[in-house]
């Protein structure tokens, strides 16, 4: 099956849903078509609360809506996806639950874990971190733009939409536009953007040479 997955992806931000909902908000705004609800240490209820407004702001925009984590709530609000952690439901149980249409994220170190994701039908990987985030919790191992590279070279990727994630600024894309990445996952850089910023952020991602040109297919 097909999926369109988009080079520029926003990770929300915000402890509270009024501070999510501002940070989506502004992501459409700027013209992100993709968005990821991320919205930690929060009890089931409060999660699909947001996640109904946040999908209805993705409607209104065409918008992708991804929901981190909560497979549960990803299938009430019949939301385009999920992403799910190391830690997370197994993919292929999420696929039993949300059915063979939605788009089922998984993020990604080391090899190991591509290599474990891709066998579970994942149809794209957030490897990172890039570099230092203070938007993510006991962080993973850095990787930078040797370690894709070496990730790369090792693996090849496998033909799956690689996107790198993790503390990436818009200075950092030229260096990622070798490595094989399909795209990019943002989240403080894209708030801090503008709209003619964005829109030079997807020219350079349009140039990005990953393992196809826009879509996965198996």
């Amino acid at each position: 099956m097909e999926r369109n997955i988009e080079r520029l992806q926003f990770i929300s931000q915000g402890d509270t849903a009024e501070q999510q909902i501002t940070s989506i908000h502004h992501a459409l705004d700027v013209g992100v078509k993709w968005i990821q609800l991320r919205f930690k240490n929060q009890e089931e209820k409060a999660v699909w609360i947001l996640a109904e407004q946040v999908k209805r702001l993705c409607i209104q925009y065409g918008a992708k809506c991804i929901i981190n984590d909560w497979v549960s709530v990803a299938e009430y609000v019949n939301a385009d996806g999920v992403h799910l952690g190391l830690q997370d439901i197994d993919i292929s149980t999420a696929r039993l639950q949300l059915g063979k249409v939605a788009i089922i994220g998984g993020t990604a170190n080391t090899i190991a874990d591509l290599q474990q994701r891709i066998s579970k039908g994942c149809d794209y990987i957030g490897l990172g971190p890039y570099a230092y985030t203070s938007t993510k919790e006991r962080l993973s191992p850095i990787l930078g733009s040797a370690g894709y590279h070496t990730i790369s070279s090792q693996l090849g990727y496998a033909n799956i939409p690689i996107i790198a994630v993790g503390g990436i600024k818009t200075a950092d894309l030229l260096s990622l536009q070798s490595t094989g990445v399909h795209g990019v996952a943002l989240s403080t850089e894209l708030l801090n953007a503008n709209f003619a910023q964005v829109v030079q952020m997807k020219q350079i991602l349009s140039q990005f040479k990953a393992h196809n040109d826009v879509a996965h297919s198996r």
